[in-house]
């Protein structure tokens, strides 16, 4: 997270409370699927519902970019929403690309199996 400047740290801190709240809550290590959205926000409606039939591969955690707390999401995402990140790692922006998504998990999946 070098690329922010100011709030870098809290804006980590916080992330990393976000995503480890969410593992333990899960009993499997489910992968963390950040959605960064804001309401009104019609493609990001559209990208949900093509995330649908995936849903019990990942926490889909949402990130609304327009709180006070988020300013550094807004500032870097205000024109690119939907932007999703998976365990923290930047993954896509605009629309869900299925195969990348797929890959991914994939690849998540084999490191939790051990293989």
């Amino acid at each position: 997270m070098l690329w922010f400047q100011g709030n870098s740290t809290q804006l980590a801190k916080y992330s990393f409370r976000l995503l480890l709240r969410n593992l333990s809550a899960s009993k499997t290590a489910l992968p963390v699927l950040t959605l960064f959205t804001k309401d009104p926000c019609p493609l990001c409606d559209e990208a949900k519902e093509v995330l649908e039939p995936y849903k019990n591969r990942f926490i889909l955690q949402e990130v609304d970019i327009t709180l006070p707390e988020n300013s550094a999401w807004y500032e870097r995402y205000k024109f690119d929403i939907p932007v999703f990140h998976l365990n923290g790692q930047f993954l896509m922006m605009h629309r869900v690309n299925i195969s990348k998504l797929e890959k991914q998990l994939q690849k998540l999946e084999q490191q939790v199996g051990g293989g």
